[in-house]
């Protein structure tokens, strides 16, 4: 694999050939693992992470430190982030590579005084990030978590919501309201004061989990307020990467569509050939190509804080709805067989649904997208 590095989640100096061969590496590595048998083995069991293929791509490949800071062992930058997430997307793999190494890693890495924490997760210790708000997207006003100070020691209070791969967490990067605004901590999900609740999922390749802090110890990773410019800066990687992802769902539900309408045969004749199921494939394929512009855009715009908040505010708006129409059509071009637990059709449309709200739908984005451009 490449190894380039780069500041966290910022523009990349690897060539095509090089993001090529990254590519190849990771559909391998998937292939390997049986493809989406893995996301299989978590839905006959529980929600959660694939600790074997995480072992793999994590550890082994070393995509746990995929967009990190050099100095503690990071690789790459936004378009190796882009290039795994979309391979990632294809087979639904279950690995915490959005969780840990890009919502918690890019947290983080904006911190500036977690250099410890970034190693560790840098060699695939799972971080989860808890900055939610109740409705499930981040905004500074409405944080559920308050610190206050005991004897120089910050203390956590409140219970955050929606934090991605929380239960499978070492360590939790949180989000919480002082005297000064909001600010960041590092607390352990063993520490006394601390609860963590697995919750179900309508996609149960990727668990989440609610957590409560009653009292809870935490170390400070920012002071005077800092917090709020630094998750929002890194949730821009963060919307770029599941925009991805999405993608690569996107590009796989087309695929086992075209597949199937190529090969099942109706009065003779594949049902392919009917002008109803050409439209809808092709209506799947401007959605899949568009979701690809909006990715390669986003993409550019690494470096450029301004550029890279309007590009990952329209490439969520748009790839979180593309994949919920492809998965959607996918079942339905299947017929009988795609409402049925046995195909794989249901589950790319549960991931689409879940990553359409997992960092604040399109209608939120479109918001945020306005104010941005002062409309």
């Amino acid at each position: 694999m490449t190894t380039m590095t780069g500041p966290a989640g910022g523009v990349s100096e690897a060539s095509e050939a090089d993001l090529d061969d990254l590519r190849e590496t990771v559909r391998a590595v998937c292939a390997d693992a049986g493809g989406i048998a893995a996301a299989r083995e978590l839905y006959e069991g529980s929600p959660g992470i694939h600790a074997a293929l995480w072992d793999t791509l994590g550890r082994q490949v070393g995509l746990a430190a995929l967009g990190l800071p050099h100095d503690v062992g990071g690789i790459g930058g936004l378009a190796e982030i882009a290039v795994v997430c979309e391979e990632l997307g294809r087979t639904l793999a279950p690995v915490p590579l959005l969780s840990s190494t890009v919502l918690a890693g890019q947290v983080l890495a904006g911190c500036g005084t977690a250099a410890k924490a970034l190693a560790e997760l840098a060699e695939g210790r799972v971080h989860a990030l808890a900055v939610a708000a109740p409705d499930g997207v981040w905004r500074p006003d409405a944080v559920p978590v308050g610190v206050t100070w005991r004897g120089g020691v910050a203390v956590l209070d409140g219970t955050a919501p929606f934090v991605l791969d929380g239960a499978d967490a070492e360590f939790l990067v949180v989000a919480a309201t002082g005297p000064d605004g909001v600010d960041l901590f590092l607390a352990d999900p063993d520490e006394p004061g601390v609860t963590v609740r697995r919750v179900p999922t309508l996609d149960l390749s990727r668990g989440q989990a609610v957590v409560t802090f009653t009292g809870a110890r935490a170390r400070a990773l920012t002071a005077g307020g800092e917090g709020t410019e630094v998750v929002t800066r890194s949730l821009d990687t963060a919307l770029v990467a599941l925009a991805a992802e999405q993608l690569g769902g996107a590009q796989a539900a087309l695929d086992m569509t075209v597949a199937h309408v190529r090969d099942r045969t109706q009065f003779g004749r594949s049902i392919g050939s009917f002008q109803a199921v050409k439209h809808t494939c092709a209506d799947m394929l401007l959605q899949v190509e568009s979701a690809r512009s909006a990715v390669v855009r986003a993409v550019r715009a690494a470096g450029a804080p301004e550029a890279l908040a309007e590009a990952a505010a329209v490439a969520q708006a748009w790839c979180g709805e593309a994949f919920t129409f492809v998965a959607a059509e996918c079942v339905q071009l299947h017929g009988g067989m795609g409402f049925t637990w046995e195909h794989d059709a249901h589950l790319y449309f549960r991931r689409a649904q879940s990553d359409a709200v997992l960092l604040g739908g399109a209608a939120h984005h479109r918001e945020r997208l306005a104010g941005l451009l002062g409309w």
